[in-house]
């Protein structure tokens, strides 16, 4: 007999196209563990931070990565962010090096040269799109940084592929997506052309360096050159370094570029808080670029940094698919189900954040944070699969907000619509029109 998705299964599968957000608010609403229906998938929504730690951390050997990131592997292949198992463990052990601190502390100056080159092009009264501009400074910086490899010029291809696949993302969560590509529909031949013209970047950079392996002390050479030792001496062939370069140009550049855009909208809804971030950078830095050394004393800049991604957490939603029965809280959940965990619901969480909706830096003093639990502010992540670019992230995104915001006033555009767009990552639907106003100028005229 066949059975039927409900009523409510195929209202939430439509929702959850459509207003995923308003669906998870009002499933939150009902409990920390909320099992419900799309079409006929079994979900369950975790909604507290630590039943949370239970999913990524305690008991995560029950759990791979939900059906949109399985999905993923027809772009991304078996990357960091996709594979699972032995390989997720020695693709990290060979790449973790490349990440470490004292490594990425190296990438500052030109993370900062990045930023300062493109403002150069900047002018005091001009009405930008920071959105599309940070997706061109974040991708320079990560083909510079990890790839040794000025990627300016493959900027607009990459934008453009990256918009493709976010158009494309609605079918990719779908249940019958599998069905659905394939067929020779407009939708996936449009895919199958983004991938080619993404692999044709990434091949051409690792026949590049085959051609001419000099160490250049960034993550290509590292990963040209990685054994892995504690196993059976493996390196990695052109696919699997095509994999992982695909997986970290992308998510590379894409994620922080939303988050330094939403905090350069906030820097313009709220006019104190941007004066105060400001007279630190006079403070700390005095009129000249910053560097690494900097950063421990750039508090307020790395707090206001965390204010964005806490009111607009590029990774909005996690999904873990059950491998094996388990029990959060007094549910008990079956394998094959997906189990949904939400940067944005605990973020917005009034349980803990006071006025969550209100942008307040001050949310992450070291006293502020000891007082909620580790899990109620998580964009990156938790455990053993905690972005390995977190460190690089935190960065870059301090550095970048120091170079700008030391020199532009952001001033917000009145008919310019700001709409979240939930795909891939959460981003503004008709990107972020902001008016720049040289913070000279500024101080001159007042």
């Amino acid at each position: 007999m066949i059975r039927f998705p409900s009523p409510v299964a195929i209202r939430n599968l439509q929702q959850l196209r459509r207003e995923p957000l308003t669906l998870l608010e009002e499933l939150a609403a009902r409990g920390d563990v909320v099992p419900f229906r799309v079409g006929p998938q079994m979900m369950v929504l975790v909604n507290h931070p630590d039943l949370i730690r239970e999913v990524l951390v305690t008991q995560h050997r029950s759990f791979v990565k939900g059906r949109v990131l399985e999905r993923a592997k027809r772009l991304l292949g078996e990357g960091l962010l996709t594979s699972e198992g032995e390989l997720h463990l020695r693709q990290r052990r060979l790449m973790q090096p490349a990440f470490h601190r004292q490594r990425i502390a190296a990438y500052g100056d030109a993370m900062v040269a990045v930023a300062e080159a493109r403002s150069a092009r900047w002018q005091d009264g001009l009405v930008l799109d920071v959105s599309r501009e940070f997706m061109a400074i974040t991708l320079q910086i990560v083909g510079i940084t990890l790839f040794s490899a000025d990627t300016e010029a493959d900027a607009d291809e990459v934008f453009a592929a990256m918009h493709d696949l976010v158009a494309m993302f609605d079918l990719a969560v779908l249940p019958f997506a599998d069905w659905l590509f394939a067929l020779p529909l407009p939708p996936v031949r449009r895919f199958q052309a983004v991938k080619a013209r993404l692999d044709a970047i990434i091949y051409r950079l690792i026949a590049q360096r085959r051609a001419n392996p000099v160490d250049r002390g960034d993550l290509l050479s590292m990963l040209l050159t990685a054994v892995d030792h504690e196993g059976d001496g493996y390196r990695m062939t052109d696919t699997q370094l095509r994999d992982e370069l695909l997986t970290i140009f992308l998510a590379g550049h894409e994620t922080t570029a939303n988050a330094l855009t939403w905090a350069l909208y906030l820097l313009a809804q709220y006019p104190s808080l941007a004066a105060h971030l400001a007279a630190e950078l006079d403070t700390v830095l005095g009129g000249r670029k910053p560097t690494v050394a900097d950063l421990p004393k750039l508090t307020y800049t790395s707090w206001f940094f965390a204010e964005a991604l806490r009111l607009y957490p590029p990774a909005w939603l996690i999904g873990r698919r059950a491998i094996a029965p388990v029990t959060l809280g007094d549910v008990r959940i079956a394998p094959d189900t997906i189990v949904l965990l939400s940067p944005w619901l605990m973020h917005h969480d009034p349980r803990f954040f006071h006025e969550p909706y209100h942008c307040d830096p001050l949310r992450h003093t070291p006293e502020a944070q000891a007082q909620r639990p580790k899990f109620a502010f998580f964009p990156f992540g938790g455990g053993p699969r905690t972005c390995i670019g977190e460190p690089f992230a935190w960065m870059e995104g301090i550095l970048v907000l120091a170079t700008l915001a030391q020199r532009w006033q952001f001033l917000p555009v009145a008919d310019h619509p700001v709409v979240l767009q939930t795909g891939i990552t959460l981003r503004p639907r008709y990107g972020m029109q902001l008016q720049l106003r040289e913070r000279r100028t500024v101080l001159g005229a007042a």
